[in-house]
């Protein structure tokens, strides 16, 4: 299994699932070996192994460094095309380039590559190189399906699959749809569709992200399967979270970012601020939109009842929830979305718009139109001015959060790897 990251040391949900998945797989006898950029040596270990790709060296796969670049072609991220040069010119250009590529790789192989594992300025390389040691690993392991995680490690996947010849099931938890509306990446969305043409099996977080998979970037429906994301409640601790207020807390939690609809949550909360005062609204996390939100909630003048925390992780994400009212995930375009579970099962009553796929398996959720800044204020208001409505929507919601187990959801993923092996056989 190639990831990016996993818990403690995460950026977002994909982390989270990959740990909550990885011990629902175990409980389903399944043994997985996750492979990230950049393991720091205190992930847990107890329902996975893990293979830090920094450590991984290099080994000569094949006896000549071009036959492995022909081998796994699409190793090189990124492009040699140039405006305005004839074919002559771009024929010498691309074969100074190839050389270039060849002799470059030749100075690292036999070598280790060490990740920042982080999402810096030399993403894309990281990319590329992560899809090197992902065909080394291939070769010097045995195992029967091969599970890569969203676009980051689809290459690496890829390199496997061609390596080793095992079939290919890549995990969709986020589109370049969902991350940027109509003005996708180019770059990324050509390695997103590359990784779904190659895969045996697509896996989508929710129907929401199937149908952008199928219509977007043009995938058979036969091998695009939905498994609706859990979460694992197993490691929580009982906290004590102490509340110097009594102001009611409402909180938005994840990134700041176009995708995620935090300038909606700014201005539901100046409508809400308009009606009642003993309230007060969070903004926990970082991304970058914070600080055109910092500016806004200056310009509409409530800074004095509007919170930034920066980004939260571990326990600190556990007390924020717990010192909430009302948790509100206002997302323009959510494949899944992890947050509201976790508000949930800290009875906190949850508002989330209708465009999220976590909104297909909640009952007890308030949804609104992303857009549809009245309808927020308003089940904000009365989730706060009503309390009946919200410990009816807290219970109800603590209830149903508990039989999203990540065992069932790895049951379906184990039934997906399973008619991956048949296509081989």
């Amino acid at each position: 299994m190639f990831g990016w990251e996993f818990p403690p040391h995460i950026a977002g949900g994909l982390g989270t699932a990959c740990y909550g998945m990885t011990k629902g797989l175990a409980h389903n006898d399944v043994d997985v070996l996750f492979v990230m950029p950049s393991a720091s040596g205190d992930e847990d270990e107890s329902a996975v192994k893990i293979l830090n790709a920094s450590d991984v060296e290099v080994t000569e796969v094949y006896g000549d460094i071009k036959e492995y670049l022909g081998k796994v072609d699409f190793v090189r991220v990124g492009t040699n095309m140039k405006p305005y040069i004839d074919p002559v010119e771009f024929k010498e250009l691309a074969e100074r380039e190839q050389n270039f590529q060849a002799e470059e790789f030749k100075i690292h192989f036999g070598t280790k590559y060490k990740f920042s594992g982080k999402y810096g300025t030399n993403l894309m390389e990281e990319v590329a190189r992560y899809a090197v040691v992902g065909g080394a690993i291939a070769a010097q392991n045995t195992f029967d399906v091969i599970h890569a995680h969203d676009w980051l490690t689809y290459l690496a996947g890829m390199a496997a699959k061609k390596i080793s010849g095992k079939p290919l099931v890549i995990h969709v938890h986020a589109t370049s749809f969902d991350r940027s509306g109509d003005n996708v990446d180019p770059e990324v969305f050509r390695l997103e569709q590359m990784g779904m043409i190659a895969a045996d099996e697509v896996i989508t977080v929710s129907d929401l992200t199937r149908n952008i998979v199928i219509n977007k970037y043009g995938i058979d429906p036969s091998k695009v399967i939905t498994v609706h994301n859990a979460v694992d409640f197993s490691t929580r601790e009982s906290l004590d979270t102490q509340r110097n207020l009594s102001d009611k807390i409402v909180t938005f939690l994840g990134r700041i970012t176009f995708q995620k609809g935090p300038e909606y949550f700014i201005e539901a909360a100046y409508k809400v601020l308009q009606k009642c005062s003993n309230v007060r609204f969070v903004m926990a996390g970082s991304g970058d939109l914070f600080n055109r939100s910092v500016r806004r909630v200056a310009q509409l003048g409530i800074a004095d009842k509007f919170h930034f925390t920066g980004f939260l992780r571990g326990k600190d994400v556990q007390k924020m929830f717990e010192m909430s009212d009302v948790y509100v995930m206002p997302s323009v375009s959510e494949p899944f979305g992890i947050s509201p579970l976790e508000a949930m099962q800290s009875n906190v009553p949850t508002i989330i718009s209708k465009q999220s796929g976590v909104a297909e398996v909640l009952s007890y959720a308030i949804k609104v139109d992303f857009w549809d800044i009245d309808a927020l204020a308003d089940a904000i208001y009365a989730l706060i001015e009503y309390p009946a409505i919200a410990k009816v929507a807290g219970e109800k919601g603590y209830d149903e959060v508990n039989t999203l187990k990540w065992d069932n959801a790895a049951a379906k993923i184990k039934n997906v790897y399973q008619l991956a092996i048949n296509k081989f056989q």
